[in-house]
């Protein structure tokens, strides 16, 4: 990392189970994360950070997270974690207990942290036993606070559920239910640059408030792309992604959208001499 870049990585909704076992008896999630790890500890240059926008298990059991937490002691690279409708708050806190940047709150997985010149705020926008999200007062007095205190640094808000409509009727059923009190906060802090969320399996990028809301593709299976009203809740096992986000003093925020997979190349378009190659 340099004073003028910062590179970060987020990944989402991993879904893992204890020991292995696939999801829904079909996804090798645990496998999934190894493989995404293998490729961020690849990148060069390799992120500054990486957050993974909850749903990190499949139940919140304590035995699940117990297999996550051994899986990522392979990533090289300083990560953050938070929590998704698919998640217990205290199995979670009790997993990475030596993760002390989770004891900003005695209850909601909720915290703000530093990448070099960028500034992450997490929000909890889980709801016990229930799959929609919502941001209670106390979280957004938080993040209105917290904006506040640092006008002028450029800040990333995470949340695990988006708050925008996808058009994927049975996820937007289980959106964020008050996305209009997110948006009258972050429509005040033009530091923000992006507000990211994961939920969807899928990557999507929305207007927001003045700035940019994105999801993030899912780290193993996708929520299959179905626009029909009333459509079937149905996955599949398109490649799996993450997103790459790069700050600079000069441009600001960039997305990259990145496929985990082997695929052929790279290879040149010019030859040694510099010609396009015909």
């Amino acid at each position: 990392m340099t004073a003028q870049t910062v590179l970060i990585a987020q990944i989402s909704d991993l879904h893992i189970k204890a020991q292995g076992k696939l999801s829904y008896g079909k996804v090798d999630t645990l496998g999934a994360l190894r493989k995404a790890i293998a490729s961020l500890n690849q990148l060069k240059p390799r992120p500054d950070c990486v957050v993974i926008t909850g749903d990190l298990v499949d139940f919140g059991h304590a035995d699940e997270y117990q297999t996550l937490r051994e899986a990522l002691q392979a990533l090289e690279i300083p990560w953050y974690v938070m929590a998704g409708n698919h998640d217990d708050r205290q199995q979670l806190k009790a997993a990475f207990a030596d993760h002390s940047y989770l004891d900003q709150h005695a209850e909601r997985v909720e915290w703000q942290a530093e990448c070099g010149p960028l500034r992450l705020l997490a929000l909890d926008s889980s709801v016990p036993g229930q799959p929609q999200g919502e941001l209670v007062a106390e979280s957004l007095l938080w993040l209105d606070q917290q904006l506040r205190l640092q006008p002028d640094r450029p800040t990333l808000v995470m949340l695990h559920h988006p708050p925008f409509i996808s058009g994927i009727d049975h996820m937007d059923r289980q959106r964020l239910i008050n996305p209009q009190d997110l948006a009258a906060i972050i429509a005040r802090y033009p530091q923000v640059e992006r507000v990211l969320c994961g939920h969807l399996h899928r990557s999507m990028q929305v207007r927001f408030a003045g700035t940019l809301a994105c999801s993030a593709p899912g780290a193993s299976h996708q929520v299959a792309l179905d626009l029909q009203q009333d459509g079937p809740a149905h996955f599949c096992l398109e490649p799996a992604g993450f997103l790459l986000h790069r700050w600079s003093e000069q441009q600001g925020m960039v997305t990259h959208q990145c496929v985990i997979d082997h695929f052929p190349g790279p290879w040149p378009f010019y030859s040694a001499d510099g010609a396009l190659l015909d």
